[in-house]
């Protein structure tokens, strides 16, 4: 099938693994993104073996080892730590996923860095602006439609488009958005050497959170690349677009609900950054010295609002040329930090899945069925999990999430 070409609605996470391994196996491909380039559209992503092995399967050589280098530095304690306002550990939670590498394990990067390597050798492939709203499947072929009123045609469509997926809403129009009624602010803070000296240990672990008594909730996340990312890439992959990260600390404010603290928060999507930066540091007045410095030194302009919402398990669907993957189809809460690795995981087996039908291993309906099988057996028992209103308790883990160690 050496015409066979496959359509990529999306150039996220999941999108671009994709198209990155497709490349790697000579299959054509394209991928379309609605913004106009690669956008800051979140900060640290925790990684663990599913999703790093994932990248070790669809990148180059030369850029999972940028990838490698450019990952958070080994932590403390591999694992999700929960503390009290007062930073009194009160108690942890293992990692989910595969064993780790021993050596050089998979830990956290920041989410524009590992888009922009994801993104290099795809610039004949990866089209910007291109915004889709629907498809046609007519058996044989399928066209992506675009807003702009132009089309794409391909072998396959791949809704690669996040939680608001055109592509799903068309497919698969019953699949529920459900929104947690949780919000919140995401941020970071530069980590100088002098303000890491006065955080607390714990939260140079894999990742943190801390509650106070009125509800308020922070969670924290550090990222110290291996490597400065400029010299790695000048090492990996000159000349290629991608940013220089300096170290910092992601702060995330959990708005509460209800409550006297509430009364402070302004109008969450009407607030200015500065006005939710005062909420943060008032939110943190009586917290550990540490913690309330952290806030402090939260940079406003880094400040973006955040609804936490995930789609409902869909029900087994009838296989056709168009598929998904990552948010598309199992858009989760952030609660085991499995969202990033998943869709990752999704690319893996789908550009296993694809090269087989490319080859003529298999059908292409046979394939797809079969990734499509799997998906739902590994996948949605996460998503189950992370919106299970206990996640957030050290004490939820269910049998059937896979742990190395547990």
């Amino acid at each position: 099938m050496s015409s066979f070409h496959v359509l990529i609605a999306g150039g996220g996470i999941g999108g671009l693994c994709l198209a990155q391994g497709l490349r790697r196996r000579g299959i054509s491909c394209a991928v379309y993104e609605s913004a106009p380039g690669i956008v800051q559209a979140g900060y640290r992503l925790h990684m663990n073996a599913a999703g790093g092995g994932a990248l070790r399967q669809c990148l180059p050589d030369d850029l999972y080892e940028l990838y490698v280098q450019t990952s958070r530095e080994k932590p403390r304690r591999e694992c999700l730590v929960l503390l009290d306002h007062r930073a009194r550990e009160l108690g942890t939670r293992p990692h989910i996923g595969p064993a780790n590498d021993p050596e050089r394990p998979h830990t956290a990067v920041n989410r524009r860095t590992l888009r922009q390597i994801m993104s290099v050798g795809l610039e004949d492939v990866l089209h910007f602006g291109r915004t889709a709203c629907g498809f046609e499947d007519d058996g044989q072929r399928v066209r992506l439609l675009f807003t702009d009123g132009s089309a794409a045609s391909g072998d396959v469509l791949v809704a690669a488009d996040g939680i608001r997926s055109a592509v799903r809403g068309q497919l698969l129009p019953h699949v529920a958005t459900v929104d947690t009624g949780l919000r919140g602010v995401a941020s970071r803070a530069p980590l100088t050497d002098e303000l890491a000296a006065a955080l607390p240990a714990e939260l140079f672990d894999g990742f943190v959170t801390a509650s106070g008594p009125d509800g308020v909730v922070f969670a924290y996340g550090a990222y110290q690349p291996r490597r400065p990312v400029a010299e790695a890439v000048a090492e990996l992959a000159p000349g290629a677009d991608i940013d220089p990260v300096e170290p910092y600390m992601m702060v995330n404010f959990g708005l509460p609900r209800g409550g006297p603290s509430a009364a402070r928060i302004p109008e969450l999507w009407s607030a200015t950054p500065d006005q939710l930066h005062a909420a943060m540091r008032a939110a943190v007045t009586g917290w550990h010295p540490g913690l309330a410095e952290l806030v402090e030194h939260v940079d406003p302009d880094t400040l973006f609002r955040q609804s936490i919402r995930h789609l409902e398990p869909a029900e087994p669907w009838e296989t056709s040329r168009v598929t998904l993957l990552g948010d598309a189809i199992h858009a989760m809460p952030p609660t085991f930090g499995a969202g990033a690795n998943s869709a990752l995981r999704d690319a893996a087996a789908l550009t296993n899945a694809l090269q087989r039908a490319a080859e003529g291993e298999s059908a292409l309906p046979a394939a797809i069925a079969e990734y499509e099988a799997d998906l739902r057996a590994e996948v949605f028992p996460v998503l189950r999990a992370s919106a299970d209103p206990r996640s957030t308790s050290s004490d939820f883990l269910p049998d059937e999430l896979p742990v190395a160690h547990r």
